[in-house]
């Protein structure tokens, strides 16, 4: 269920009690949850006593300490009110532009900082990840799959990093698409630094985000973090090349732990690049070579998403013509007289029924009774 969006103002009190829980040190998005699982609110929780707070799986003599001292109201006021000043959008779980694919993972990030704009038919969307010293075949894999997917409508999410996850934003951008970058700093603090005009490219057709607040440093431990981000607001991860101890692994880990597919290029075997996804392909992993495989491998939608004039159930209608599109769009969960179908679309018989024939091959529609057709 969506959560309800508040007025202005209980948005905004909500809203400041989370960032003050949230900058607690040592609240990471686990604890965040379990603290307000068990208390109901942010501000439940800094009205708990210490022996239940104590209770709480990961909760210490230290963090006590903090959730007893947490930064103040002024505190949060300000962290907002720079954002405000620096361009960064700030939504929590209750927001309705949170992504929903992130809410649904075991540890969605309390809060988001965001540069540029998230759009609703990011739902859609792809991770491509790799390693950092990508051969000239992995750069090229990475932005071919990523110019397919974009103009097919999806939206490629990566982590700005050098390699694979940079050739696959360019690859996005140059076909017109849009592309999301997750950091492991703030998103005012570009890393690395020579990305910068990259990120500025990826603000007019996409987003930046974080959930580090403003003036985060990068550095190790955060981005093991953000990749659980970019696999949890994906409906799959793409491995193009990545070495035994690559982080483009726990991106897949991740994928793996949160139900979504994990795709995999294959290498070559004598290759340090290829090793970590030829084992991934060795492991399960779908084996993809074109922006087609990635669109046939991809499930139903948990919910359907409006994308321009359509409304995509299945990720492979993006690759749908527009003839096929058209009747497709005209169908819904009833069965409908395939008379109806050819007045409604203005399309011949013998169009009608060719068309027909091909979305049931590909089974996104079937017959019923012979006269009806339903759509999957």
């Amino acid at each position: 269920m969506e959560p309800a969006f508040l007025p202005d103002d209980a948005y905004r009190r909500r809203l400041l009690a989370v960032v003050r829980l949230a900058l607690v040190p040592g609240v990471g998005s686990r604890t965040y949850h379990l603290l307000v699982a068990r208390f109901g609110s942010p501000d439940d929780v800094f009205q708990a006593a210490e022996e239940d707070l104590a209770a709480v799986s990961g909760v210490g003599p230290r963090l006590i300490r903090g959730i007893r001292n947490p930064p103040t109201m002024e505190d949060a006021s300000a962290l907002l009110e720079e954002c405000s000043r620096l361009g960064i959008d700030v939504i929590w779980e209750e927001h309705p532009r949170y992504p929903r694919l992130l809410r649904e993972i075991p540890d969605p990030p309390p809060l988001l900082f965001v540069r540029g704009a998230l759009a609703p038919e990011d739902e859609l969307a792809i991770a491509i990840v790799g390693t950092r010293h990508a051969s000239h075949y992995g750069l090229t894999m990475a932005e071919r799959l990523a110019g397919g997917l974009a103009r097919a409508g999806l939206t490629v999410i990566s982590g700005l990093a050098r390699g694979i996850d940079a050739a696959a934003h360019r690859g996005a951008l140059a076909a017109g698409g849009r592309t999301v970058a997750v950091l492991g700093s703030g998103v005012d603090s570009v890393y690395p630094p020579e990305h910068a005009n990259l990120a500025e490219d990826i603000l007019q057709q996409g987003a930046l985000v974080s959930e580090f607040p403003p003036r985060a440093a990068p550095h190790g431990g955060r981005f093991p973090q953000r990749n659980r981000v970019i696999s949890g607001m994906s409906l799959g991860t793409i491995v193009v090349e990545a070495g035994e101890k690559s982080g483009a692994l726990i991106t897949a880990r991740h994928a793996m732990e949160q139900n979504r597919e994990v795709f995999a290029v294959p290498g070559r075997a004598d290759q340090l690049q290829a090793r970590g996804c030829n084992r991934l392909l060795r492991d399960g992993a779908a084996l993809v070579e074109t922006p087609e495989d990635v669109l046939q491998q991809l499930g139903p939608l948990v919910r359907p998403v409006k994308t321009g004039d359509a409304v995509v159930r299945k990720p492979v209608e993006l690759t749908l013509n527009p003839v096929e599109q058209q009747i497709l769009q005209a169908l819904d969960d009833d069965p409908t007289p395939i008379d109806r179908l050819i007045d409604s679309t203005a399309l011949s018989a013998s169009q009608v029924l060719a068309t027909l024939s091909v979305l049931e091959m590909r089974r996104l529609v079937r017959r019923v009774g012979g006269t009806m057709v339903q759509r999957l």
